[in-house]
């Protein structure tokens, strides 16, 4: 995907932030509400809220932003009521048009530092390592046993070729069973997606993911055409797990700054309640018919997919 491309995605996520505020929302007048055309703002009152004349404001929505400084991002995010991750994705887009593939493209990890395979494995509860275009490419064997369902063989996970929890939840029909909330799951993956590809829009592994379940899932190319993202660090999931039944977690995420793309995620359940006798069950079923020996060695190869 070029830089216009990526030029268009901007007024594309401005128009879609633009549709969702109402007049009424921000206390501006309308004199002509049968009249109106689009079901939010006007440009010409984004225009008039930033501080920009319309005809400014009309050509960034257009894509023409090369030049465009951050004061005048910034006029339009508050004009359009943006959020962090809102504002971090504008800038992001912003960034890649401006300076290009080769300047905007964080240099991403290779392989699994033996480090960080060491910091999943001393847990006790599932931790595990995904990538910007959410493969889970490390973990331990809690995590791999919690995540057996994405497997094609549950009973022999292989860690060396790593799932993808976006394509696991809209193209199996398992997921719908796995996340007892499908639709809220389903929103949250579309959206983290979206913000890591604002990261680095030029990622040909993200952009062909894209790509591929566009073709392929009309909910998730409903989802991805609404333009929302996210910011994801900490909260609360439900998962009914094959094994053992329902299990809710709380998480944590934490981007690996050393590892650019990685984002270390632990899940912890209550203590004393029946999500967590549920891992300490699946603990035990891992320990059975999981292999830990194999596993981990196979772990040691764990490689990154671009």
């Amino acid at each position: 995907m070029d830089s216009s491309d990526r030029a268009a995605q901007i007024g594309e996520f401005l128009a879609s932030r633009r549709a969702r505020i109402t007049p009424d929302q921000l206390g501006l007048p309308v004199y002509d509400a049968a009249k109106r055309r689009v079901p939010g703002l006007r440009r010409q009152e984004v225009a008039t809220l930033a501080g920009l004349s319309v005809d400014y404001y009309t050509q960034i929505e257009r894509g023409k932003v090369r030049g465009v400084s951050e004061t005048v991002l910034d006029a339009i995010a508050r004009a359009l009521q943006l959020d962090e991750a809102e504002r971090s994705h504008l800038f992001d887009l912003h960034r890649a048009v401006s300076t290009g593939p080769q300047r905007s493209r964080p240099r991403r990890s290779k392989t699994v530092r033996p480090m960080v395979q060491r910091v999943c494995d001393a847990m006790t509860v599932p931790a595990f390592v995904r990538n910007a275009r959410h493969d889970l490419v490390c973990g331990n064997q809690l995590a791999y046993a919690f995540y057996s369902p994405l497997y094609p063989d549950p009973l022999h996970p292989d860690p060396s070729r790593p799932v993808n929890f976006v394509r696991f939840c809209f193209l199996d029909p398992a997921a719908r069973e796995f996340y007892p909330d499908w639709d809220q799951m389903a929103d949250s993956a579309v959206n983290l997606l979206r913000t890591d590809a604002g990261r680095d829009p030029y990622d040909r592994s993200i952009s062909d993911l894209v790509g591929e379940l566009s073709t392929r899932s009309e909910e998730f190319r409903v989802r991805w055409a609404k333009h929302n993202v996210r910011l994801h660090y900490t909260g609360t999931k439900t998962f009914h797990h094959p094994v053992v039944g329902d299990i809710q977690v709380e998480y944590e995420t934490m981007p690996l700054p050393a590892d650019p793309g990685l984002v270390l995620t632990i899940y912890s359940p209550e203590p004393a309640s029946p999500s967590a006798d549920a891992l300490t069950l699946l603990a035990s079923w891992a320990a059975t018919h999981l292999g830990g020996r194999d596993l981990l060695e196979a772990q040691d190869h764990s490689t990154l997919t671009e």
